[in-house]
């Protein structure tokens, strides 16, 4: 049991990191730091949009407009956070009752 939940922390680790990084692209690309016309850079964006924009789009509905700045990648982060820590909680607690 142990073993499948290092792999969801793992896992969740991964995601974050993604985001993350999504995050610090989105801010280059906005102040023209990187280029989108690279084809590598514009996979690279596009497979980091892919995978963060399920995820981040229904915070975005719930949260108020903030004129232009975003911080369903912070709210996420926080969730995320909070899902890792609850998961060994509830381990511990299941473990500590055998």
């Amino acid at each position: 049991m142990q073993s499948l939940l290092i792999l969801i922390t793992q896992a969740i680790q991964l995601y974050i990191w993604v985001i993350i990084i999504s995050a610090v692209l989105s801010w280059l690309i906005a102040f023209n730091v990187i280029n989108t016309q690279n084809r590598f850079v514009y996979t690279v964006v596009d497979i980091l949009y892919r995978l963060t924009e399920p995820a981040l789009r229904p915070i975005r509905r719930i949260l108020p407009d903030l004129g232009g700045i975003d911080i369903s990648p912070v709210v996420l982060l926080l969730l995320l956070y909070f899902v890792q820590n609850l998961i060994w909680e509830i381990y511990g607690s299941y473990a500590a009752s055998f």
